[in-house]
């Protein structure tokens, strides 16, 4: 069987996810909203069952391959190798959650092709782990609804040492635009109908952040804010990111690019002033400021913030049109060459 899972951006309201589950211990929490869509690019690869083991053969972005892995499909070895991190920890967590709740043989997967840039806020470790519970779930005919491969992912990504939140694996709904809601416990998903073409750019700024150092900083800062720094970036994460990313929802099912791009700009002018603080040596984003305001590509943008946990990792644009989204390609890729842009286009609905 070929499958391909793409990653996934982050539109609007990154960290919201995580955030609202603290609502559960404090309920003066807002909700989390976050929008999200599938990316263009993503893994692909070719599966099989094996009846004993886990046999993985990886790829990177950069065309280049991992040395193939097999692991015994036996819980104590696939959970040793999930919590040491690492390539290989996402298919090995994700595959003892199997284990543990169903009769499954093993699989092997060849993942002949990854076109999305790694370790850039897109999401590509969510993405490997939908793909192994994918597998799972159509060689062994478990039946599974795509909420449920998700959680499945969630789970197998959460017994390796990530601290990633529940919107990354929405990615296992494709390229169709979705606001996830999360209260609590409580995760409500709605798929968005979107009526005209939307055009974007997304950047891999070849930087450097450290994921998990924004995450535990920020998680610092809950479930109680003791200090105003505290809450300030319970506010943004709170109420701020909730009344932009639903201006956005609205936008996004009108077409309406010229507004999706001035609350892009917005939300990275709030997320500055009121996130940016609490983990400096991360969120400064010099690359990421520095192509936000890159003057040639003004006339044909309307607007774009940073992607994910935020940082220098990856910056996403929107454009006026097809054309624009070329001319912005050829003007990074001729100013910044150290860049890497790739074309995103949220497609209508027939």
């Amino acid at each position: 069987m070929r499958l391909f899972v793409p990653g996934r951006l982050c539109l609007f309201g990154e960290h919201s996810d995580w955030a609202g589950e603290y609502r559960r211990i404090n309920p003066e929490i807002e909700k989390g909203y976050t929008l999200i869509v599938g990316t263009n690019q993503g893994i692909y690869a070719d599966v099989k069952p094996n009846s004993t083991e886990l046999i993985i053969r990886g790829s990177l972005n950069d065309g280049s391959r991992y040395e193939p892995r097999r692991l015994s499909m036996e819980p104590n070895t696939l959970k040793a190798v999930a919590n040491k991190g690492g390539f290989f920890s996402y298919a090995a967590g994700t595959a003892y959650q199997f284990l543990s709740h169903y009769p499954v043989g093993g699989l092997e997967i060849d993942n002949y092709l990854t076109d999305l840039p790694i370790q850039k806020g897109l999401s590509s470790s969510a993405a490997f782990c939908v793909l192994i519970a994918r597998s799972f779930n159509r060689l062994y005919h478990l039946n599974l609804t795509i909420r449920e491969e998700m959680e499945f992912a969630y789970l197998g990504e959460r017994t390796t040492p990530s601290l990633c939140g529940r919107m990354d694996q929405a990615c296992a709904y494709g390229n169709r635009p979705i606001l996830m809601i999360f209260d609590g416990e409580q995760i409500d998903l709605i798929e968005l109908k979107v009526t005209k073409d939307l055009f974007f750019v997304i950047v891999d700024l070849n930087g450097s952040k450290n994921t998990q150092e924004i995450l535990r900083a920020l998680n610092e800062c809950y479930p109680f804010a003791t200090n105003p720094l505290q809450q300030n970036v319970q506010k943004y994460l709170g109420s701020i990111s909730a009344k932009i990313t639903q201006q956005a929802v609205e936008a996004i099912q009108r077409g309406d690019a010229e507004l999706l791009g001035a609350l892009m700009t917005k939300a990275q002018a709030e997320f500055d002033k009121d996130v940016t603080p609490a983990c400096l040596s991360q969120l400064t984003a010099k690359k990421l400021h520095l192509l936000l305001e890159h003057e040639p590509i003004q006339p044909y943008i309307f607007g774009g913030k940073g992607v994910g946990s935020q940082g220098d990792g990856t910056a996403q644009l929107i454009v006026k049109n097809q054309q624009s989204q070329r001319k912005v390609i050829e003007i990074i890729q001729r100013d910044f060459p150290q860049m890497q842009a790739l074309e995103l286009t949220i497609s209508k609905l027939p």
